[in-house]
């Protein structure tokens, strides 16, 4: 099927389609380029971007913007599509991250893994009135994008471009706590259609669109075409993303997500304080079981990390696992990874992806034409059985009509009667009485004015 473009303001992906940041080093130039090159909008990762500058320990934030500008340029050459980056709030780097981002020309900026209350303070002076990067914060609830918008115009005077509602069913670094996560008031069917409903009360005062992305568990063309027809302007993946030639990870950390069943998916408890999702190995049950010493950080590179009071560096487990050395690190994963079982180009995905959207269109349709038959045949039916009561009730009333028709015939039969016996007996009664009266008057008249009348 023909999926609808998506559009950020006066930037327009082809496809509904943000392939979503994966760090550490997931989706970089290679990923994104492609993505963007099929239509949809390619995110480079920012986290530890810098990991193979040689001076990324001593001077991370110059080597984070040298490898930045690289994957961005990197990405320019290789396509002419649109090309964004994600960059967590909790960055220690963040504010650098989004100058250099602008300056280099990146069509959009994502922001989550908090709230970026603070994200336009950080444009480019030179640039903040002819930018055209978009800026898109991710977000959880319909309130956290409310309190964005209003932070924003009070401090700012502008709004949001757009935003990505996140479902706890996404990988990484989550937004919920661990009891959040099955709870259906959470689900991204909840939160989707209130995130919708907070933003449209801002589109009036921006007098434009702000579409309202849905991520967190999209991994069929079908759930495409499900969260769009719930209000959603496109949608993020990450899951898919991962299983195809171009993701910039090392083979083996592809193959965890092929070889994943449903059983190794795992909630953990990042030591950056939150929950995250994650494909279960050794080393993850090394830190379940505290075998772990803690760590020296190197890196420095979240605001919320515990450093040294760690069990372990994430940073360096995730580097690890983008190169392949899972007993060393693990690899993030959404809620969905364990039904991957290949493989492919992201051609070929974008390919699968519009095929699965045809056919659930397609299903939904006969889904639907079939409810509407059956209804009908229920609606048909109750009519007949309607029309049959119907019927019945009314020979009821004739049959009762009739029954007392014949009662009230017979009862006047019965008064007729009555009453003709009744004025036979009155007549009856009226002769014996006149008969007693001459009777009597016989009796009392002398015997000559019996005789002769005249007389008397």
């Amino acid at each position: 099927m023909n999926l609808p473009s998506l559009h950020i303001g006066d930037l327009v992906a082809r496809l509904p389609i943000v392939q979503g940041g994966m760090g550490v080093g997931i989706s970089l130039s290679g990923l994104a380029s492609a993505v963007a090159n099929e239509g949809g909008v390619g995110v480079i990762a920012t986290p530890m971007i810098g990991m193979y500058e040689p001076d990324r320990a001593t001077n991370p934030e110059e080597a984070d913007l040298r490898a930045l500008k690289r994957e961005i340029a990197k990405a320019r050459e290789l396509s002419d599509g649109v090309i964004g980056v994600n960059i967590m709030c909790a960055l220690t780097n963040f504010a650098e991250l989004v100058r250099t981002s602008v300056r280099e020309g990146i069509d959009v900026i994502f922001a989550g893994a908090g709230l970026p209350m603070d994200m336009p303070a950080h444009l480019p002076q030179e640039l903040r009135e002819k930018a055209h990067t978009k800026l898109v914060p991710i977000v959880s609830s319909g309130r956290a994008a409310k309190l964005i918008c209003k932070k924003w115009l009070k401090r700012f005077g502008q709004l949001p471009d757009a935003f990505v509602v996140e479902g706890p069913k996404a990988g990484g670094h989550l937004g919920f706590k661990p009891e959040q996560l099955d709870d259906p008031d959470y689900a991204l069917e909840k939160i989707l259609p209130q995130t919708i409903e907070t933003v449209r009360e801002f589109e009036e005062v921006a007098h434009r669109p702000i579409p309202v992305i849905a991520a967190g568990g999209v991994y069929t063309g079908g759930d495409i075409v499900r969260f769009m027809d719930m209000g959603a302007a496109g949608v993020q993946m990450g899951t898919r993303f991962v299983a195809t030639e171009e993701c910039d990870a090392d083979i083996e950390f592809k193959k965890a997500f092929v070889n994943a069943g449903k059983e190794d998916m795992r909630v953990i408890q990042s030591p950056v304080g939150l929950p995250g999702r994650a494909v279960g190995n050794s080393f993850l049950d090394k830190v379940r079981d505290g075998l772990l010493k803690p760590h020296k950080c190197p890196y420095k590179c979240l605001a919320s990390c515990p450093q040294e009071d760690g069990p372990y560096c994430i940073a360096k487990a995730l580097m690890n696992a983008k190169r392949g050395l899972l007993k060393h690190g693990f690899a993030f994963a959404g809620a969905n990874a364990y039904l991957v079982d290949k493989i492919v180009t992201v051609k070929d995905l974008f390919g699968s992806l519009k095929e699965e959207a045809e056919r659930y269109k397609v299903d939904a349709t006969r889904r639907y034409t079939e409810g509407a038959r059956q209804y009908l045949e229920q609606m048909q039916d109750g009519a007949t059985r309607y029309k049959q009561g119907a019927k019945q009730y009314l020979e009821q009333v004739q049959s009762e009509a009739s029954r007392r028709t014949e009662s009230a015939r017979q009862y006047l039969d019965q008064v007729q009667e009555e009453a003709a016996r009744r004025t036979e007996n009155a007549r009856q009664y009226l002769g014996q009485m006149q008969e007693k009266v001459s009777t009597k008057l016989h009796d009392y008249l002398p015997e000559r004015m019996q005789t002769d009348p005249e007389k008397s």
